[in-house]
């Protein structure tokens, strides 16, 4: 794991569970398996299980090397992209993450982005600002609200299908591009599937969540925002290379579209990118995943998998090469 990230992750309650199950050091923190220290370099010797974080060391041949017994990787995170290589397929080792637990809180900073961009708040609050007296907001704002907005999910990964499902109270219509998912599994979803140049010409709010693979790069591009309405509002939480960030550029600051930014590319952005300071770009760090304490989430859900392993059982979310090539 990173540095620090265990103790944000782990609670005293998590490391009490961890000993019961494994009888081992819950103190123990590996941040580099590529030049173990003594102690790590002993208990990976004998380990069986890995719990792994943000930040973990990348398994290749020559880390496995130093772990004849490792058999299975529980990863407390979402994406396992960065450190399961395919040597760790080779040698027949089991993975498991908690990308289910990570996907609620993305799912739920993205609803709230929705019904926020739905009811213009970013321009209501410049505006508030700059006028501070009563005004007439019902003229000012009479495009705002959330009855009847088209909402393009771009995506019916974890995360964008929590994210519809988070919608079906709201009086919103919701479209779904996604080449993996027929218009029935769309429809069960709540959902009309539609092709991407159609969902981004039709939805007043467009939110991404596709993996980042080689053919999602860009593929919110100069064609697919030219084709977004005046108005509308592009939300990224997934990748920051899905967007044509240089094509979304000229959209954003003349005005014609907004957005709320939680990833870019390159992230961050360069000091004076002008994604700081235009008033219709709401720009965060990288946050709409787990956070403070909902890390204690995804350790309790890798927990649940550790403790199934230790019984016997086969993982209840495993990760499986056969599904990287079109997930995060």
């Amino acid at each position: 794991m990173g540095p620090g990230i265990a103790d944000r992750l782990l609670t005293d309650a998590h490391r009490a569970r961890l000993t019961a199950l494994t009888r081992t050091d819950p103190h123990l923190v590996a941040h580099d398996l590529a030049a173990p220290t003594p102690i790590v370099a002993s208990a990976l010797a004998r380990a069986e299980v890995l719990l792994t974080c943000w930040g973990a060391t990348p398994l290749t041949a020559a880390v496995l090397d130093r772990a004849p017994h490792l058999r299975a990787v529980v990863h407390a995170a979402g994406s396992v992209k960065h450190h399961v290589t395919g040597a760790c397929w080779e040698r027949g080792i089991t993975v498991t993450s908690a990308a289910a637990a990570n996907a609620l809180p993305v799912a739920e900073f993205t609803l709230a982005a929705v019904l926020m961009a739905g009811k213009r708040v970013l321009r209501a609050a410049r505006r508030y600002a700059e006028v501070r007296a009563e005004h007439d907001w019902l003229r000012e704002l009479a495009d705002s609200g959330n009855h009847g907005r088209t909402v393009g999910i771009v995506g019916a990964s974890r995360i964008g299908r929590r994210v519809i499902g988070l919608l079906r109270p709201f009086d919103v219509h919701v479209l779904l591009y996604d080449p993996y998912v027929t218009p029935e599994e769309a429809a069960a979803l709540g959902a009309v599937a539609v092709p991407l140049d159609e969902l981004c010409a039709r939805a007043d709010i467009v939110s991404v969540h596709a993996p980042e693979v080689p053919a999602t790069r860009h593929m919110i591009g100069a064609a697919q925002l030219a084709l977004m309405p005046d108005g509308a509002t592009l939300i990224n939480t997934s990748r920051g290379s899905l967007v044509d960030g240089a094509a979304l550029l000229p959209h954003l600051t003349a005005g014609r579209l907004n957005a709320v930014l939680d990833v870019t590319d390159p992230e961050p952005p360069p000091p004076d990118s002008p994604l700081w300071t235009l008033p219709n770009v709401l720009l965060t760090p990288h946050v709409a995943g787990s956070l403070g304490n909902e890390l204690h989430r995804m350790a309790d859900r890798a927990l649940d998998e550790l403790e199934r392993y230790v019984r016997g059982m086969p993982f209840e979310d495993p990760v499986l090469p056969s599904g990287l090539d079109h997930s995060a």
